[in-house]
């Protein structure tokens, strides 16, 4: 049996990625597929440095794009180009895959690919719902997969670092975490139907949502509207809040579970939002937005001082707390190379990568917490262990959606 054979067939009984040493060897060339092919994709496969792994195919469900996304790389006139990500999957000879598609299309897709026999790197947000989140952690272990999740702030040393100086209390008691203000999604208002792009596989894209006239605002600016995202956009809550939620849960120890209370400090679908922890201590969504990438991440107040935890770097009172942090990441081309690199590891290793499905999900959690405060407009109770809602069925029934026939959840033994 090969390497790759094994791969797709190991039921290690190790929880939970972990597999046979020969599985991947050192010297085993990692091959690598791409879903969707948009502007992330294409910084991915240009600007970052994938050692030796090999990307080998693509898939994306506007044809064209594929071609385009070839264009941007040495090798992409050799790739394989799908239609269908299915057919990739069954086709080509990969070991993983990364999935950059639209966050209601992803989980879907992510979980086909372990079903696969494939480990994925899945762009952030990992979900459009808490459901879906649970989900896909259950798929992860059943198919025994490596699952990375693309917040690659996880794997910065420098925020590693700052990250442990906070959880192991450095600045003594955590009392407040001031993050951005971050904005969420609007709904979609009908329009009339505009001419479809040649190439586009219309039903495939709208995935679990209603099957709507194509409109290049759906499409193309997908991250805006409520059924398609979080509030992607830049400033959303799940576009880079993401980043800046999953930073707060990642210092303040709580990667596993999450906030107690979700509270609107005033009326309105762009309010203030502070989140209570079990252990008292307060985030707050309330810094105004300045469209600065400072803002990814967060400011820890503690009782023996203050931290400051952006991509990339910190600040620090006492200013000898930053004595020995590694080098500042700098952003731009290759600050994603140790979130990558160590997905690569884990793919060899079978442990756990520093944005397993779980954290990612824990966090991803989080930013459907604060849209669903604002949507209902009051204080909500939260249970972090059972994942539901104190005493709100209201509230429960927005923790998932209803799906469009053929795009179902599958079940997971």
């Amino acid at each position: 049996m090969n390497r790759r054979s094994f791969l797709r067939t190991s039921t290690a009984a190790a929880f939970p990625y972990v597999a046979p040493a020969t599985v991947l060897g050192a010297n085993d060339r990692i091959e690598v597929g791409f879903v969707g092919l948009g502007g992330r994709a294409k910084w991915l496969i240009q600007r970052e440095d994938f050692g030796d792994a090999r990307i080998t195919a693509v898939a994306d469900c506007w044809l064209p794009r594929c071609a385009e996304a070839a264009k941007l790389h040495p090798q992409g006139d050799k790739w394989g180009k799908y239609a269908d990500y299915r057919e990739m999957f069954d086709q080509a000879k990969l070991d993983a895959v990364f999935v950059e598609t639209t966050t209601h299309a992803r989980v879907l897709i992510m979980i086909q690919a372990l079903q696969a026999g494939l480990d994925v790197y899945g762009e952030k947000p990992l979900t459009l719902t808490v459901e879906e989140g649970r989900v896909l952690t259950h798929a992860v272990l059943r198919y025994k997969r490596v699952l990375q999740t693309g917040t690659q702030q996880r794997s910065m040393p420098i925020n590693i670092y700052a990250s442990n100086l906070v959880a192991s209390g450095k600045i003594g008691k955590i009392e407040k975490v001031i993050v951005c203000n971050f904005i969420g999604p609007e709904r979609w208002k009908p329009q009339p139907a505009q001419p479809m792009p040649e190439g586009l596989n219309w039903d495939q894209w709208c995935n679990q949502t209603e099957l709507r006239p194509y409109h290049t605002l759906l499409h193309r600016r997908w991250a805006r509207w409520w059924d398609y995202d979080g509030g992607g956009l830049s400033w959303g809550v799940s576009g880079w809040g993401a980043h800046s939620l999953d930073q707060v849960q990642a210092a303040l120890g709580t990667s596993q579970t999450g906030p107690v209370e979700v509270i609107p400090e005033e009326p309105g679908p762009k309010c203030k939002v502070t989140l209570r922890y079990a252990s008292g201590t307060l985030v707050k969504l309330e810094q105004e937005i300045i469209k600065d990438h400072q803002q990814l991440g967060a400011i820890f107040e503690g009782t023996k001082g203050r931290i400051q935890i952006v991509r990339g770097d910190f600040t620090a009172d006492p200013p000898e707390l930053k004595k020995g942090a590694p080098d500042i990441t700098v952003e731009g081309p290759g600050e994603n190379v140790f979130h990558i690199r160590d997905f690569f590891q884990c793919m060899r290793s079978r442990q756990r990568p520093n944005a397993d499905v779980e954290i990612g999900h824990r966090s991803n959690t989080v930013c459907h917490l604060v849209n669903i405060c604002r949507e209902l407009g009051r204080k909500l109770r939260w249970d972090p262990k059972a994942e539901k809602f104190i005493g709100d069925a209201e509230a429960d029934q927005m923790l998932s959606r209803p799906r469009r026939k053929g795009y179902e959840l599958p079940k997971i033994a």
